[in-house]
């Protein structure tokens, strides 16, 4: 079955899944506040709700280039079984959860269960679509993480309908129904040998650890795209977590109904931008090198506008379109990301890169939410928002200068 053809499609159908689960459980705390603080009272304040984001983000980020030099040398599909199974019955367990300090310590081991799936998911499909079809493919399985995104933005609705306890038992109960699926059709596929004449240690894993991490500080391309994948993180993580509280204080509306708006609107516009996105990038880098590159800083240019408009439009038409926006140009920027980094990193330390990457954009992301919960109390959010362009604006010109590939795949250093 994995000669076939189809086999690499079916991965990412099969991928695709475990994104949208793993953004799903993520993100519909996020909209489940209100109906969650009238059990655990810490919650009415926005800092706590804040520091309960961010921590789920610090050791995620952290946890990420582990999880990236781990998959470079193992078998990445255990990794992502075992993550997905981690996380759902941490899911799960947040239901039962009766004090801030459980949910704090529930959502810190998903952040370290969850840091695991998206560089050896990421990394996978890149080396089972090696062709012309990196961009699509991956923009596909990112298709997922969007509408996880989307649905997460139901909690509050489900919650409202239902109870919240109960919200958590059931996608924990059906993330470690799917990740029992996965045991028996995913499949592995390395395009490089691991030396296994070696014996197996401690000491010759972190050396070889140490020498992944070499090749990649030591190219000047991968610092441009560790500031170019952290930079729109900083706006990014902001709408992720952030979105449904301004849509919900601006427009005057409950959070069961702002929160599957500020979602989907996001979501779905940003599922719209990375099929465009994927299609376009995947031609142009036949023509030029660099289309990748120009495909994502078309992407970025999109959320200026829609960031000011977040922040200073006036009604709900205006505060929808940034929402669009930046939906779109913001899937257009992420589809690409790994897609540029096997231009200038080769397999065998794809998944440590995209780690790095993660660590320094979530970092922003843990950054600015705790920033935000902060103003958000402070009665700034809206202008904050705004002010997020200008780092956006600086990755661009980073981006269009510095980054020169040489080669649309990268095969080895």
């Amino acid at each position: 079955m994995q000669e076939k053809k189809m086999y690499p499609w079916i991965v990412v159908g099969m991928l695709w899944f475990v994104a949208l689960l793993n953004y799903l459980d993520r993100q519909m705390l996020s909209t489940m506040k209100p109906s969650m603080m009238m059990d655990i009272a810490e919650l009415t304040k926005a800092e706590n709700f804040g520091r309960l984001m961010a921590v789920f983000l610090w050791i995620y980020a952290f946890m990420s280039p582990v999880s990236g030099i781990i998959a470079d040398r193992l078998n990445r599909k255990w990794l992502i079984v075992g993550s997905l199974f981690v996380w759902s019955g941490v899911t799960l367990a947040m239901g039962y959860a009766q004090t801030f300090d459980q949910l704090y310590v529930l959502r810190a081991i998903m952040g370290v269960s969850e840091a695991f799936y998206i560089p050896a998911g990421l990394s996978l499909i890149a080396d089972y679509h090696e062709g012309k079809t990196r961009s699509l493919a991956i923009g596909i399985h990112t298709t997922g993480i969007y509408l996880g995104q989307a649905f997460g933005g139901f909690g509050a609705t489900i919650a409202s309908s239902f109870s919240w306890q109960s919200t958590f038992h059931f996608f924990g109960l059906v993330g470690i129904a799917y990740s029992l699926v996965l045991v028996f059709f995913l499949k592995e596929k390395k395009t490089y040998t691991i030396d296994t004449t070696q014996k197996s240690s401690i000491g010759n894993e972190l050396s070889m650890a140490y020498k992944g991490l070499g090749m990649l500080f030591g190219n000047i391309a991968f610092w441009v795209l560790l500031f170019y994948f952290s930079a729109p993180s900083f706006p990014g993580w902001a709408v992720k977590n952030w979105l449904p509280t301004l849509f919900s204080d601006t427009l005057h509306l409950d959070m069961s109904q702002a929160g599957p708006l500020a979602t989907i609107t996001t979501a779905l516009s940003s599922f719209v931008g990375v099929l465009i996105g994927g299609v376009i990038s995947d031609r142009w880098v036949q023509k030029n090198l660099k289309g990748r590159i120009y495909t994502g800083v078309v992407g970025l240019a999109f959320t200026i506008p829609a960031l000011f408009l977040l922040g200073y439009g006036n009604g709900f038409a205006l505060i929808l379109l940034g929402g669009v926006f930046f939906g779109l140009g913001f899937g257009m920027f992420d589809v690409n990301n790994m897609p540029i980094l096997c231009q200038f990193v080769s397999p065998r330390y794809r998944a440590t890169g995209y780690g790095l990457m993660n660590l320094a954009g979530i970092s922003a992301g843990a950054v600015i939410t705790d920033f935000l919960g902060k103003s958000a109390d402070a009665g700034n959010m809206r202008q904050d928002f705004a002010m997020l362009s200008v780092v956006v604006v600086i990755a661009i010109v980073l981006q269009l200068v510095m980054l020169k590939p040489r080669t649309i795949n990268k095969t080895e250093d």
